[in-house]
């Protein structure tokens, strides 16, 4: 009986367990199926299909959405048609780059021609193509492109004392974003009036030069001079927002040549804990500033010598011909006499941060490069005033320190300019803006400092404040004050200015002592906020100490004189 049982329970497990092992089986075919099929889902998934399931916070920090799409099967037809394209194209780059050296042409050589010209064996790489956001009536794609190719460029140079040079330019790398634009649209084929491109931007372009059959050294500097002059023709030439443009279908396509379209107003103020590089003594620092790096457009401060807290007060003006994309940039060196200056760091800022017809103030740190941002070792600081005034503007922006003169009046200086030089137009500009003089009193109320450093034996400091006007070299100070760390003063000198546009005002805290001052730290402002703002008060940081502020009250009391140009 027991034996029956024990067959029959063996029998109803085994059939419960197969039973049991069936019924897992299934649900683990449809878990391998569902995932199969949620799987496809997946891989039929668009990047916007994943923008529009997730928010961006819900991604991990790995997941990347890249804005270019690779472009493999461009690359490979490219190959197959590069060497018909090489033929064709070598002898209309030839044709049409050959007038645009001669332009760039450095002094010491006679003459540049190109002796040979082909485009090699290795076609260049499409590395990634993007549709820029544009207006309805245009097309705008950009296209990353690389080429470390083998052409065979002679360059037949011919100097002034009658030496030729035959010499040859090889090793090209080139990485670039070219950038495309289809304007305007039309109902005929090919749908575009125009194609215009240009570089969009210059990443990387490295190139060797060597005399065919002799030496570089034989005309000391002729080396740099043709390199020089080849990274001034790209820049010039073909970078952006420069343009090149191809009509397709006949037309005129003059609004889409580069044109001004309005001026930067940069006032380069001081700068402060400017690294030193060099070895006895300090830096003598001077700031070089452009939009476009070309030399004619390039603007240079005067040095200061043996100074890591430089105060310039210098006024430059710049050319804007794309307020979206082009921004500032300023480099600083040390002066270094007859041997190349060197880099002390650089910054910049987009012209699109600013908004028009009104005073920025910046703080820029500096930085060693500002394409890799590896070194982080702090390198001082830049302060600039930067004013945008773009022309054509249909409701006049006015000059902010004179509601009488409104901006554009520029414009009516410009008028059938689009002939001049870049230069003329900056030079036009400054002389219609800086035509308004402003004249006034202006007082100065010392009110009170807090937190400064300690500078006697007992603790406490014997502060006073010496308040002095740069340009008109005015220079006051106020009550020694003994025994504190927080004194009030409450103060008023008041000056009488001639030019607030381009005053300093120079606030500088010393402690008195019974022979000499010891020195604890310094403000340096323009009349910019108070002519603004016609009534300022405010506390500010004290420059070259650990602690300290400075309460301030100024009033402005205007008196405008216009001056005839």
């Amino acid at each position: 009986m027991g034996f029956v049982i024990g067959i029959v329970l063996g029998v109803a497990s085994g059939f419960g367990l197969i039973m049991a092992l069936v019924y897992y089986g299934n649900i683990r075919a449809k878990r391998r199926a569902d995932l199969a099929a949620t799987v496809a889902a997946f891989s039929r998934m668009t990047v916007q299909d994943a923008r529009k399931l997730l928010t961006p916070e819900e991604y991990p920090p790995w997941v990347i959405f890249p804005q270019m799409e690779k472009l493999k099967w461009l690359n490979s037809q490219l190959e197959k048609l590069w060497p018909y394209i090489n033929e064709a194209a070598s002898e209309l780059i030839k044709s049409s780059v050959e007038p645009v050296l001669e332009q760039y042409r450095p002094v010491i050589l006679a003459s540049m021609t190109f002796k040979k010209l082909t485009l090699g064996t290795v076609a260049p790489q499409f590395t990634g193509i993007c549709i820029i956001d544009s207006d309805p009536g245009e097309i705008i794609m950009e296209m990353e492109v690389q080429w470390d190719g083998n052409p065979n460029i002679v360059l037949d140079v011919k100097t002034h004392v009658g030496v030729a040079l035959p010499i040859q330019v090889k090793n090209i790398g080139f990485t670039g974003l070219f950038r495309i634009i289809f304007k305007p649209l039309v109902d005929e084929f090919p749908c575009f009036g125009a194609v215009s491109y240009s570089l969009r931007k210059k990443k990387d372009l490295d190139f060797t030069l060597k005399v065919i059959g002799g030496d570089m050294s034989i005309v000391p500097g002729l080396s740099d001079s043709i390199d020089n002059m080849i990274r001034d023709a790209i820049e010039d030439s073909i970078t952006w927002p420069v343009r090149k443009i191809i009509p397709i279908i006949p037309g005129d396509y003059s609004d889409l040549e580069l044109k001004p379209r309005g001026i930067l107003e940069v006032k380069l103020v001081q700068a402060k804990d400017l690294s030193n590089k060099d070895l006895i003594g300090k830096s003598d620092p001077f700031a070089s500033l452009f939009i476009r790096p070309l030399r004619n457009r390039t603007k240079k401060s005067k040095t200061i010598n043996n100074q890591l807290n430089p105060i310039w007060n210098e006024t430059f003006d710049f050319v804007v011909e794309d307020p979206s994309t082009q921004h500032l940039t300023l480099r600083v060196y040390d002066d270094e006499g007859l041997q190349p200056p060197q880099l002390i760091g650089c910054a910049h800022i987009p012209i699109n941060v600013l908004e028009p017809g009104k005073v920025k103030i910046e703080w820029l740190t500096l930085v060693k490069d500002l394409e890799v941002q590896r070194d982080t070792k702090y390198r001082g600081q830049v302060n600039l005033e930067l004013l945008y005034c773009p022309f054509g503007t249909e409701n006049q922006i006015l000059n902010p320190f004179s509601s009488n003169v409104p901006l554009t009046n520029v414009e009516r200086v410009l008028k059938d300019t689009t002939d001049d030089d870049v230069s003329d137009i900056e030079r036009k500009t400054s002389e219609k803006k800086h035509e308004v003089i402003l004249r006034g009193v202006l007082s100065v109320t010392v009110v009170s400092a807090e937190n400064l450093p300690v500078m006697d034996l007992t603790g406490k400091s014997d502060p006073y404040v010496v308040v002095s006007m740069k340009k008109a070299g005015t220079k006051v100070k106020t009550r020694v004050l003994n025994e504190t760390l927080n004194p009030v003063w409450n103060q008023t000198f008041d000056f009488v200015v001639e030019d607030a546009l381009h005053e300093l005002l120079i606030f500088e805290v010393y402690d008195h002592d019974t022979i000499g001052k010891n020195y604890m730290g310094r403000y340096i402002m323009t009349l910019t906020r108070v002519l603004l703002e016609g009534d300022l008060y405010d506390v500010f940081d004290l420059d070259g100490t650990k602690s300290g502020r400075l309460a301030l009250n100024l009033k402005w009391t205007p008196q405008p004189i216009m001056r005839d140009v």
